[in-house]
């Protein structure tokens, strides 16, 4: 064999004209750096210009393709098809339990739609964060959570660019009751039970510039779609704004032992087409779950082994191991659907969009959805938390930009910012008499991705290089105004408990990034090209 293999280099040494002994030098291809579109945010599509400055330096030919934010997403998730995303998670309050930004680093969730399009595979993390998942002690938990990202750090998967501040905004002479969550703002769940109109108009107006990826709850891959559906789709319990387990659907959830969750309905409960909610309508939508191939809640739903039904309000989930976030985080983040409805649905991912139903259970019910222009839910009167709520609905108004949501709420066209404010319009809008501006810290993260399967970007060194190369100090600073935070892992600082201050960081130095590169074996032409 060795003889063979020294033959078959003499040959490729004479036939590239080049001394025996000398390696054959393969140049890098260009790099493309998906990103979203400046009227969408301007603040990933100019960071992304930043980045691409930068590694043209290390002797890269890199282009930026801002993308329309659904064909972005179905690229990055669906496809994966990309060497390089921009994007980002947000922090949704069920996310301060590190299960779900962890799994976003796990292999199982590696396939198409789910939560780790780059590819990310490591068994040694695999196998601790399946064990950290299985913990209920906190404190052993907490330090499998730091071991986890530090495996994580040094193999750099991806870079985490920054936490920003969610800086919102609200009229605060039509609504009052507003209460703001860490991560999530004034467009959580709990706003609409909450806000009491101070007008004869009750129905409240929230304005973004995202439109939901997808009202299908068996297909839609980002929070902007779920922060609406989550009003119409009732879950067995909620967390609370200060992050509190809250029975919901459910009467009474008990653990029969470490594996085994029994969960009581409530009496009288009622989907929105008057049919009765029952343990059936439970164990049918998280089997629907389990056995499709939606990957969005892939991390929640691993450990599940079947779902029992006890009596017709009584369910028992059984697990394949004991689980610590399953009763606190999962059966607050699954939707209940209704299985009169969804089982004569044999291919629920390819619905058209007119086919999709939307019946659910929750405190409104769905009314009217136009794409990239509008959407409208009615209070439902039946529902058991509607004497509480003092809004008869509510409604969001898509913007073509943060410009356009900006102007609307100073105008009076909407009562509430959903996507935080720009920089420059922060001290606009604390001018206004009429407005509150709110700011929460945020555990949610924008990053920037690299694909593992691609050719060099499967290369750790060459992760590492360009992660090196990257200034995140310069994004906060200069295109955030300072209100953010510079990122280091998937667990934001601000989520003290469950972040590692320790890991390795990845410091902007463009010479330390050469240096990694040409250790690992790259070299440079004539012209300055990166070559291997």
């Amino acid at each position: 064999m060795f003889r063979t293999a020294t033959i078959s280099r003499i040959a490729l040494c004479a036939a590239l004209g080049l001394p025996l002994g000398a390696q054959a030098q393969t140049a890098l291809p260009p790099i493309e750096i998906l990103t979203t579109t400046e009227a969408y945010d301007p603040i990933r599509y100019e960071g992304a210009y930043i980045i691409a400055e930068a590694w043209k330096s290390l002797g890269l030919d890199v282009t930026v393709s801002p993308t329309e934010f659904s064909t972005l997403l179905n690229k990055f998730y669906d496809q994966q098809d990309f060497s390089v995303v921009v994007s980002g998670w947000s922090g949704r309050v069920d996310r301060l339990d590190p299960q779900f930004y962890l799994g976003t680093l796990a292999t199982e969730n590696a396939k198409p739609g789910a939560n780790n399009p780059g590819g990310y595979s490591n068994p040694e993390y695999d196998e601790l964060f399946a064990a950290q998942a299985r913990e209920f002690d906190p404190a052993k938990r907490q330090e499998m959570v730091h071991k986890l990202q530090e495996i994580a750090a040094p193999d750099a998967p991806l870079v985490i660019l920054f936490h920003r501040d969610e800086v919102v905004a609200y009229n605060k002479t039509t609504f009052e009751g507003m209460e703001a969550m860490a991560g999530e703002a004034l467009y959580s769940e709990w706003v609409p039970m909450e806000a009491k109109p101070l007008t004869e108009r009750k129905t409240l107006r929230y304005g973004g510039p995202q439109s939901p990826d997808n009202i299908n709850p068996m297909l839609a891959n980002t929070v902007w779609a779920w922060k609406w559906m989550r009003l119409y789709y009732d879950r067995l319990v909620r967390l609370t704004p200060d992050v509190e387990v809250k029975n919901w659907m459910a009467e009474s959830v008990t653990a029969v032992d470490d594996k085994t969750i029994e969960v009581k309905l409530r009496e009288g409960l009622k989907f929105h087409d008057g049919m009765p909610v029952t343990s059936a309508d439970v164990k049918f939508s998280y089997d629907y779950l389990v056995n499709s191939d939606y990957g969005y809640f892939n991390s929640y739903l691993a450990v599940l082994d079947n779902v029992e039904i006890v009596d017709d309000l009584t369910v028992r989930f059984n697990l394949k191991a004991p689980s610590a976030p399953f009763a606190s985080i999962t059966l607050s983040q699954i939707s209940i659907l209704p299985k009169h409805i969804w089982e004569k649905i044999e291919k629920p991912m390819e619905l058209a969009p007119a086919d999709i139903p939307t019946v659910g259970s929750g405190p409104f019910k769905f009314n009217q959805y136009t794409p990239g222009e509008f959407m409208k839910l009615d209070k439902f009167e039946d529902h058991f938390h509607a004497d509480q709520i003092a809004v008869d609905g509510v409604e969001f108004q898509i913007f073509a930009d943060s410009e356009g949501v900006f102007t609307g709420i100073q105008t009076g066209q909407i009562d509430v910012t959903a996507w935080r404010m720009e920089a420059g319009q922060i001290p606009l809008a604390e001018q206004n008499d009429k407005l509150a501006v709110v700011s929460v810290p945020d555990f949610g993260y924008y990053h920037m991705t690299y694909n593992l399967r691609k050719p060099f970007f499967d290369d750790t060194a060459f992760r590492r290089a360009l992660t090196r190369a990257v200034d995140r100090e310069r994004i906060v600073n200069v295109l955030l105004d300072g209100r953010g935070e510079v990122g280091s892992g998937v667990i934001a600082p601000v989520n003290t408990f469950w972040h590692n201050a320790f890991t390795e960081r990845f410091d902007f130095d463009i010479e330390a990034a050469k240096e990694e590169l040409k250790a690992a074996g790259y070299s440079w032409s004539a012209e300055g090209k990166l070559q291997k």
